[in-house]
């Protein structure tokens, strides 16, 4: 049984603005700073595109926690998808999706899914912490996209 999360953002800030800061491993990992968030990619850019994979180390709930993505999704600068092919959960799948509004705004949808393991149990702890967990998270990293962003124009 998959838990899907769903952030929307709002963003003062043109489209491409947008969807380049949330390629930038560099940028997402200075907006989860709190958790020690760092964030490697294969091929050593900070920039990740089709086919990279990066690699988060992060500490949540008093555990260093390890997952590595592959970008499996790319249409600059509409959307782009990750998903999880080594880490905690059976599946992760983050789909960043970037509508134009407008001159200069942009609407960023967040779609997370997340697969618990450990059947029943993983079902459990994941609706009642581990999803409002990654809300937050991810509300975190979009405030912290808007600001930038917002910031640029």
């Amino acid at each position: 049984m998959s838990t899907l999360i769903e952030v929307v953002t709002e963003i003062d800030a043109a489209v491409d603005v947008v969807f380049d800061l949330e390629l930038d491993m560099d940028v997402h990992a200075a907006s989860l700073a709190a958790s020690g968030e760092t964030a490697t990619t294969s091929t050593g850019r900070r920039r990740v595109a089709l086919g990279d994979e990066v690699t988060f180390r992060a500490r949540h709930f008093g555990v260093v926690w390890r997952m590595t993505s592959r970008i499996t999704a790319y249409e600059p600068p509409r959307r782009f998808v990750d998903e999880q092919v080594r880490g905690p959960f059976r599946a992760l799948r983050h789909e960043h999706v970037f509508d134009d509004l407008g001159p200069g705004r942009t609407r960023m949808t967040d779609r997370m899914t997340v697969t618990a393991p450990f059947g029943p149990l993983g079902i459990l702890v994941t609706r009642m912490l581990l999803a409002p967990h990654l809300r937050r998270l991810l509300k975190r990293r979009s405030a912290h996209v808007k600001r930038l962003a917002e910031s640029r124009t």
